[in-house]
């Protein structure tokens, strides 16, 4: 994560402009965990985060069987001309990044756009990439990243886990 924030804060060159916002629900409390880093690499200066909730941008959340909940997506600053950091734990197909892209536009035009995630583990279906990674993991499509992290799940871990092979798509 320091690493993470170093990398962020250089391309930026500094944190004048720069905002976070985590994509629900471990994007979140890792956005704010950034922050927290450039404050103290940066002696005090505040980053603003958000919160976005993709749910409805998703193509996916019609083709679930249960009815998709949605959660307060929470941007308490302008995002015109800003320098945004999307902030998610782990990168796959893509398709939660172009879900989040669509969703922050409605909410402004910002300068720019990266993204930050904790974990790529590839198998992309999406022409993204992350701009900040923490680390990149080599997986199998059948197998799954969970990341649990101590403001959700009460400790920080990442976990390797095999999925049933008939359930890959």
């Amino acid at each position: 994560m320091a690493r993470l924030a170093h990398e962020i804060l250089e391309a930026n060159a500094g944190s004048e402009g720069l905002a976070l916002i985590g994509i629900r629900t471990r994007g979140a409390p890792l956005a704010e965990r950034l922050a927290s880093l450039i404050s103290s690499i940066e002696h005090g200066a505040e980053v603003p985060v958000g919160i976005l909730d993709i749910t409805l941008y998703r193509d996916d959340y019609l083709m679930a069987r249960k009815t998709p909940r949605v959660r307060a997506t929470e941007i308490p600053f302008g995002i015109n001309d800003r320098n945004l950091v999307l902030v998610d734990d782990v990168l796959f197909t893509g398709r939660t990044s172009r879900a989040a892209l669509d969703a922050i536009l409605d909410y402004g035009r910002p300068a720019t756009i990266k993204l930050a995630v904790l974990i790529d583990r590839g198998h992309r279906e999406m022409p993204i990439q992350g701009d900040f990674v923490g680390k990149k993991i080599v997986t199998l499509p059948w197998e799954e990243v969970l990341v649990h992290l101590k403001e959700i799940d009460g400790q920080d871990e990442v976990i390797l886990v095999e999925k049933a092979k008939n359930n890959v798509s």
